[in-house]
């Protein structure tokens, strides 16, 4: 959220020269102004990256169909595949799955969804109203998500745990998978889904990965350092999960 145009340029050509096409580039180029995402995301395009993830606009609170204005025209703008992203908790708006299927409908290149409204009844009409595949968004109900419909994650854990989340994604479907073996990742994944919650994301994340030797723990102003309490606290979760 702190990044300039340059360094959010700079990183998508970083990405897809390290991924060297060994697996598809998904840039998020969304922001809270239509022409500033179209920007954004033609200068991904251009990169090379496979696809987009668009936040809905935060702050300006538009209307339903300033949403659906919104995420045509950005649409009309490129080819590429568009995932919509709705965390209204952060944004201040809620994208309505009848707007994801207005907007799905009338461009089949959005195709996906991240729902991060921790609600099974959202996900529920989400996978029956709308053409768009439905992306878990909140780490607490992967299991759940996967159950009604969804087909995979976008999340904060999976940073940390990713093969736990990659297994748990594969066994908690309707059919062909394995509830138990689910149930019981789902019990390992739930105090570190919980405690990289214990400040602010991306704050306890970071510091997480920096225990783990994966990255730096640096985050920009407004945000801050986590705060030594909420290290300990994190800290002593990694240990229990047997990550340090």
């Amino acid at each position: 959220a702190t990044l300039s145009d340059n360094e959010r340029r700079g990183l998508f050509d970083a990405a897809v020269a390290c991924a060297r096409g060994r697996l598809p580039i998904v840039a998020g180029v969304g922001t809270n102004c239509t022409r500033t995402t179209i920007e954004m995301a033609k200068g991904a395009v251009s990169a090379g990256v496979a696809a987009l993830l668009v936040v809905t606009p935060y702050y300006n609170r538009p209307s339903q169909r300033g949403l659906a204005l919104h995420y045509g025209a950005v649409a009309e703008a490129v080819t590429k595949p568009i995932v919509l992203y709705n965390v209204p908790s952060r944004t201040g708006v809620d994208l309505q799955p009848e707007t994801v299927s207005e907007v799905g409908e009338r461009y089949p290149h959005v195709v996906a969804v991240k729902e991060a409204l921790a609600s099974t009844e959202r996900v529920k009409r989400l996978v029956r109203e709308t053409p768009c595949a439905v992306l878990c968004g909140e780490d607490a109900m992967i299991a759940d998500f996967m159950g009604l419909g969804a087909v995979g994650v976008i999340g904060v854990v999976n940073n940390v745990v990713p093969a736990k989340v990659r297994e748990l994604v594969r066994l908690a479907v309707p059919e062909g998978g394995n509830h138990l073996r689910a149930a019981m990742l789902v019990e390992e994944i739930a105090p570190l889904a919980k405690d990289l919650f214990v400040e602010t994301n991306p704050v306890p994340v970071k510091a997480a990965l920096a225990m783990l030797r994966k990255c730096g723990d640096e985050v920009r102003l407004p945000l801050a350092p986590l705060a030594d309490a909420s290290r300990a606290k994190l800290e002593s979760t990694l240990r229990a999960c047997k990550l340090l």
